[in-house]
């Protein structure tokens, strides 16, 4: 006759054996966010407004840059990247063309953010808006 505590641990063995194939089954959570990212640009002395944009942007779960898209084209650099709180900032230097600028987000709870980037060129200062909404879960943040 089993004792009470083998009784006991053959009953966990088969609840245990049991979770085994929902547990190994279950899909991994996605590596990064998804964010709709729309941005609006005005630049001074521009007599129309410019529409805005809309992208998709896969960014990693805990950022360490913005999940504001970047232009290849202009090739900034970001540095001076800061997080506090619910707030991040950072400066960006553009050689295509030659300019300066520094950026802020502020999210609102893990869903949404709200920020701008401010730009200064030779050929006029630039504001960018940025509001980003998270959209889900993705599995290759850039």
């Amino acid at each position: 006759m089993a004792s009470p505590y083998s009784r006991r641990v053959s009953a966990v063995t088969l609840f245990l054996i049991g979770l085994m194939p929902g547990l190994l089954a279950a899909d991994p959570p996605p590596a990064g966010d998804l964010w709709q990212v729309t941005s609006k640009m005005s630049m001074e002395g521009l007599p129309m407004e410019l529409p805005a944009q809309t992208s998709q942007v896969c960014a990693a779960r805990v950022w360490t840059r913005p999940p504001a898209g970047e232009n290849p084209q202009q090739k900034c650099k970001r540095t001076e990247y800061v997080v506090t709180q619910n707030k991040v900032t950072w400066t960006e230097t553009c050689t295509s063309p030659p300019m300066t600028g520094k950026g802020e987000i502020t999210r609102q709870g893990n869903d949404a953010y709200t920020g701008f980037i401010r730009y200064e060129s030779e050929q006029g200062n630039m504001t960018i808006n940025l509001t980003g909404r998270k959209l889900g879960g993705c599995d290759h943040p850039t």
